[in-house]
């Protein structure tokens, strides 16, 4: 299914991240922001034309909500309009209460254009998966884009986030193994989920840090080792998050550039102007450039 991503005739690659749209449940007070949502995210890949759109999770509000089903719908609809090819990872609400996450992808794999997948049945969560992106004359693998789910909680003794566990670290080790094999050499990849880990509070200490950072990293209390596994395979240059609707820098940390997007919806909390991150590759380049185009910036 991934094959048909691929890099343009002009040899870049453009992807628009979305993150934590949080529709609602419908109700009158709540449909005129969740509306707004919609125009913006139908607006922004009107206007940058993305060869992949990503949601990095909290599609919706889950936790008292009628029908989690429905709101999810909505949230995918201005995406599926648009006919680009996409994929999708969970946060921590999206499936917190009254809906499963294999529900909800159900509902994501009724579009043809999107590539989420369950991933591996025996490791942690749903939506550990890879995509490739092949190079323009489609000869070999330009790029690889890793997903993860990063759960909802941890367990109760210990409080606070879910993080991503070994079973998940090993089977991206694996896959970038094999990918790095097939193509004689680390093929340049990102990676994407919703909840940021440990390192990213060292990422604003780092270098070239841009952006803002109005909150605490909500990271979690446990560092299981994703960060140190990318750093040895080598392949990663860039991770990309969500959660922290008040944080949308981006810094780098021992050669990684770990980035936040930029909260989308406006039926949550958060500060920051809404909006959404590009993210684009050149192919033969490991560098990849990145900004935020926000709400003020899409005419229509």
């Amino acid at each position: 299914m991934s094959a048909s991503l691929k890099f343009r005739d002009d040899g870049t690659f453009k992807i628009l991240q979305f993150t934590d749209m949080h529709l609602g449940d419908g109700k009158e007070e709540e449909r005129e922001r969740d509306e707004k949502t919609a125009d913006l995210v139908s607006g922004i890949i009107a206007a940058e034309k993305p060869d992949l759109v990503v949601l990095t999770g909290d599609m919706i509000w889950s936790d008292g909500v009628a029908d989690p089903k429905a709101s999810f719908r909505r949230a995918i609809a201005p995406v599926v309009g648009s006919g680009v090819p996409w994929a999708a990872v969970f946060g921590n609400h999206d499936a917190e209460a009254g809906v499963t996450r294999e529900e909800l992808l159900a509902i994501q794999q009724e579009d043809e254009k999107c590539l989420s997948e369950a991933g591996p049945h025996d490791i942690n969560g749903i939506g550990n998966f890879m995509l490739k992106v092949g190079n323009a004359n489609g000869t070999k693998d330009e790029a690889a884009l890793y997903f993860f789910d990063s759960g909802i909680n941890a367990p109760e003794p210990i409080g606070g986030y879910a993080w991503i566990h070994p079973d998940q670290i090993q089977w991206y080790t694996g896959q970038s193994r094999q990918l790095t094999a097939q193509n004689g050499g680390p093929v340049r990849s990102l990676a994407f989920f919703h909840i940021p880990i440990p390192e990213y509070d060292a990422a604003w200490r780092g270098e070239q840090v841009t952006g803002t950072r109005e909150e605490n990293v909500e990271c979690p209390k446990v560092n299981t080792g994703l960060f140190g596994a990318m750093v040895q395979s080598g392949d990663v240059v860039g991770t990309f998050v969500g959660h922290d609707h008040d944080n949308d820098y981006c810094g780098t940390l021992h050669g990684i550039r770990l980035c936040y997007g930029r909260v989308t919806g406006y039926n949550c909390y958060g500060k920051l102007p809404r909006g959404a991150r590009v993210i684009r590759l050149e192919e033969g380049k490991r560098e990849f450039e990145t900004w935020i185009v926000q709400e003020d910036q899409v005419t229509g």
